[in-house]
């Protein structure tokens, strides 16, 4: 994967965490035909990125934690 490829999903993967549309590392790997642990690398670059994601149990998904 390249990098433009690699920054638009990182991009693409955050909006879906804005706007809380991201129920599972699985979901995702399956739209970016990668692994969940591609996805869950990515959602850990996006926290050294300073965004503050959360995963919740009991809603079952990832949020941003303002």
């Amino acid at each position: 994967m390249d990098f433009i490829t690699y920054n638009e999903r990182l991009s693409y993967l955050l909006e879906k965490i804005e706007k809380g549309a991201l129920y599972s590392p699985h979901q995702m790997a399956e739209n970016f035909q990668c692994s969940e642990r591609t996805i869950r690398r990515m959602i850990g670059r996006l926290r050294e990125k300073g965004f503050e994601i959360e995963y919740s149990k009991s809603d079952k998904k990832y949020y941003l934690n303002n």
